[in-house]
């Protein structure tokens, strides 16, 4: 028993099947998808997700229509009728695509969060990181990759094995047995603090000993000079010209960074701490990573100090103690007036990031805008021109 039906949109003719196709039904199987694509020229996608088996005579069937038809793609394929194509060499032939795995995550404790996706936990092994744009799947490839490539490079970091759909978007999955995020665990026992402090320095300090090749990865220097250009428009000349030249300054090096390390970011299994949420990875000066890790735990809290509560599940306080102790573990030293040159120089970068956020695309009301706007420009004002420098 098989059904074809066909769909035709942006100039993209799709050829569904489902059942089962044999010898026995093979050669009406094909009169009827010839039937469906006509005289149709364009491209053609063959849709089997529906379909629960295809002998050797109905894979004889795909070919000619291969033949016939050059840019047929097969799509939406079983595991097993994925097998049955791979076995007989039919994957090195054309564009054959598995069909993803469905999950749920309703009911699912959210673990992180970032701009691009939501990470939950589907079981005590597995998390999933569910992807917010709808055409995710390149940026999913890209993200395994990028992790791949830190994972080879020596950064302990959990590489996703998998791509699922849930509900109309994508995910990746990682294996992740029992592993808690620095948040929880800090949460749990707030007497952590120190020793989770340190253990974030220890990989932090592993990634931005790892050094790439020019144009491995992003430049984070380019995006920040587009940040710095935008907040020149904005800011008194004099203050304005100088952060651009500030970020012009800044030595081209080639550290890998991450770009959005915090406490949900880092994971915890069986006493191994790895890193997650691998698609920000980039690279240049340590100090633009500093300046992300200081709006993560201070910056995007700096008026409404709920802020870090719902983001990280801890208070302003606990979050502003582990912004500095990271940064005095980070540089090994107590003294304050040189620790105070380091957050000065990752607020710059950073509230200069969050003036241009803010003035283009954010959704806080505008009341809120207007009050975080008065403050990043506040806070430039007065560190940039007493700033000679933002690297040490």
């Amino acid at each position: 028993m098989f059904e074809v039906s066909a769909k035709q949109e942006n100039g993209i003719l799709t050829v569904s099947l489902s059942g089962r196709v044999d010898s026995a039904n093979a050669a009406d199987a094909e009169k009827e998808i010839v039937s469906a694509v006509g005289d149709f020229a364009g491209d053609l996608v063959l849709d089997l997700t529906g379909l629960e088996y295809i002998s050797s005579a109905g894979l004889r069937v795909v070919l000619r229509l291969k033949k016939a038809h050059k840019t047929l793609s097969v799509v939406n394929v079983s595991s097993e009728v994925y097998e049955i194509f791979d076995m007989t060499g039919f994957t090195e032939m054309m564009d054959i695509a598995k069909a993803y795995r469905r999950v749920s995550v309703e009911g699912c404790e959210v673990i992180g969060e970032g701009a691009n996706g939501k990470v939950y936990r589907i079981d005590p092994d597995t998390i999933v990181k569910v992807y917010k744009n709808h055409d995710a799947l390149e940026e999913i490839h890209n993200e395994r990759e990028l992790a791949r490539k830190a994972f080879v490079m020596g950064v302990p970091t959990a590489i996703p094995y998998d791509v699922v759909q849930v509900g109309d978007l994508y995910g990746s999955v990682f294996e992740l047995l029992n592993a808690k995020s620095f948040a929880k665990l800090l949460i749990a026992d707030p007497s952590q603090a120190d020793a989770l402090a340190k253990d974030s320095v220890e990989i932090l300090k592993t990634m931005h000993g790892t050094v790439l090749k020019p144009g491995e990865l992003p430049d984070k220097k380019a995006e920040a000079l587009v940040w710095a250009e935008f907040c020149r428009d904005h800011l008194p000349a004099e203050v304005g010209d100088k952060l651009v030249r500030l970020i012009s300054e800044i030595p081209d090096t080639n550290n890998m960074l991450h770009g959005d390390y915090h406490i949900k970011n880092i994971m915890r299994q069986n006493g191994e701490n790895l890193l997650i949420d691998m698609d920000t990875l980039s690279m240049g000066h340590p100090v633009f990573e500093f300046a992300a890790i200081y709006l993560a735990y201070v910056g995007f809290s700096c008026i409404d100090h709920n802020n870090v509560k719902e983001f990280l599940g801890i208070s302003y306080e606990t979050a502003n103690a582990f912004w500095k102790a990271t940064v005095r573990y980070y540089f090994d030293t107590s003294d304050e007036a040189f620790l105070r040159q380091i957050e000065n120089k990752a607020a710059i970068i950073g509230f200069a990031r969050v003036l241009r956020r803010t003035m283009r695309k954010a959704k806080e009301s505008e009341a809120y805008k207007a009050r975080l706007i008065e403050y990043c420009k506040k806070t430039l004002c007065e560190l940039v021109p007493a700033t000679d420098s933002l690297v040490w």
